[in-house]
């Protein structure tokens, strides 16, 4: 099952293409930023294979880890945006 995930942009880097370091509960990746135009550093958005493809709330964010939760699909992250473990 291909899912997106929800992560919380720590920085942006501009140059050919936008990029930046996003947070996955305890994991940090390098994301494409180039579909997200309007997301900055603190942002909320879905991920999908390494590029971001949307800006959500961090309500939203919530939810979303509580339904990979719940289906046991948290994997490598093991952590919700709330800090507790799965």
């Amino acid at each position: 099952m291909c899912l997106g995930v929800p992560g919380r942009i720590l920085d942006v880097r501009e140059g050919d293409l936008r990029y930046g370091h996003v947070a996955f509960g305890g994991v940090v990746r390098d994301v494409c930023l180039e579909y997200v135009p309007e997301a900055g550093e603190g942002d909320w958005v879905i991920v999908h294979v390494g590029f971001a493809i949307s800006r959500i709330d961090e309500a939203e964010a919530a939810r979303v880890f509580s339904y990979l939760e719940e289906i046991g699909d948290l994997g490598e992250l093991g952590r919700r945006p709330d800090g507790r473990t799965a």
